[in-house]
């Protein structure tokens, strides 16, 4: 059954932990940059929040890796969540007294971004644990959308919530406060033991994701994961430019971009859920391939579209096979990785994906300047065909993993 993981009483901890984590982290972001904009009026300030969250954010993850590799997962998303709680609760009597300043936001930004990708690794390797491995795909499918649906819903309900408490921000602060709560009791509550088996027990913290890097060098299967991942999202990563594709290719303004976010989240959502009923499909190394092979392809398709309904239509399609690609790909980082190195594989997971992002985003925006933004999408679309069927050729731990049955 698609959410037969949910029968696991550890998982539901898991899970709701997770909800409360997803929840918490969205109303922080939003509350946070809008009261600094409110407050400064610079667009300046406010993109320093990017930029605060993607210096720390890299180097913990690969710390946070190594931290789930080394000590009690449940008592490390446990202590990180609490730093939430802590400062998200001093930033609300901060407001209440008129107090709140912008090198708080920019403080507390960087602390809690730092903290939640230290913990994130951890809520990964255990998911592994806490299901039989053959529901492992439920569940990574399930956590995917269910943080794809709150990050829909997060948004709605901090417009409501301004609506409804008439713009008072330290209301708002106080309830991501009481948001955050159950992220920290929940992992507790876990029976399943989160220490790592086998787990590394010499050696500092260099060490341990150096180790971690060479087992996933000598891995059958990561690095060609790894590479299609990379290869082609960093010639088509389109979704934080797409304000440039609208005017483009459809001569649209804000209104067409609203549209085309919303058909690429909504194709996403459904290509996670979609992901829950193809559990009897083994193949997943060449259910990552097909649905890579797919996403190139429409990107071609997408270069050569002028009507904004065709192109709407393509872009769901685009979120649908990037959510699957994505959400398989994941569980097989998982399965395929013992437990004592899963939380450094999910790092470097984390880590090239975040990688890949960034250098694409710059990419297709300097190429839409030079050829044109049809002949980015078209040439991208090529190029990740060719990346994906270069993998498929030469990587044949891919070609041949199965999904276990049992």
């Amino acid at each position: 059954m698609p959410w037969s993981a949910l029968a696991y009483g550890d998982y539901r901890m898991l899970w709701l932990s997770g909800v409360a984590q997803m929840l918490t982290m969205q109303m922080r972001t939003l509350v946070s940059a809008v009261w600094l904009y409110e407050a400064t009026g610079s667009g300046l300030q406010l993109g320093l929040l990017g930029g605060v969250q993607l210096l720390v954010q890299l180097p913990a993850i690969l710390y946070g890796g190594a931290l789930a590799d080394q000590i009690d997962r449940k008592k490390l998303m446990a202590y990180t969540q609490l730093a939430s709680v802590v400062l998200i609760g001093v930033m609300t009597v901060l407001a209440a007294t008129d107090s709140l300043r912008p090198w708080h936001i920019y403080l507390v930004t960087a602390i809690l971004s730092v903290s939640s990708t230290l913990g994130n690794p951890s809520r990964s390797a255990l998911t592994a644990n806490v299901v039989p491995r053959s529901h492992l795909m439920h569940a990574v499918a399930l956590n995917t959308a269910t943080f794809q649906i709150g990050a829909v819903a997060a948004p709605l309900a901090f417009s409501a919530a301004v609506y409804l408490l008439n713009n008072n921000y330290a209301y708002i602060f106080g309830i991501t406060t009481l948001i955050a709560l159950p992220s920290v009791v929940m992992p507790l509550l876990i029976r399943t033991s989160g220490i790592p088996q086998d787990r590394q027990q010499e050696g500092s913290v260099i060490k341990r994701i150096i180790d971690g890097f060479r087992y996933v060098k000598g891995h059958p299967i990561l690095p060609g994961l790894y590479a299609m991942d990379i290869g082609v999202t960093i010639v088509s990563h389109y979704r934080q430019i797409l304000p440039l594709f609208a005017d483009r290719l459809f001569k649209g303004g804000a209104v067409t971009v609203g549209y085309m976010n919303a058909a690429n989240s909504a194709g996403g959502i459904l290509g996670t859920f979609s992901v829950l009923f193809l559990t009897n499909f083994r193949r997943k190394g060449m259910m990552v391939v097909i649905a890579t092979l797919i996403y190139a392809s429409l990107l071609i398709a997408l270069g050569f579209t002028t009507a904004l309904w065709l192109g709407l239509i393509i872009l769901a399609g685009l979120g649908a096979s990037d959510a699957v690609g994505m959400a398989t790909r994941q569980t097989t980082v998982q399965l395929t990785t013992s437990d004592n190195m899963r939380g450094r594989a999910v790092s470097f997971s984390s880590v090239s994906a975040m990688t890949a992002n960034n250098l694409g985003t710059l990419e297709v925006g300097l190429m839409s300047d030079l050829i044109g933004a049809d002949n980015t999408l078209i040439l991208g679309g090529g190029i990740g065909i060719a990346v994906v069927l270069i993998v498929w050729l030469t990587v044949r731990g891919i070609r041949e993993y199965r999904y276990p049955d049992d």
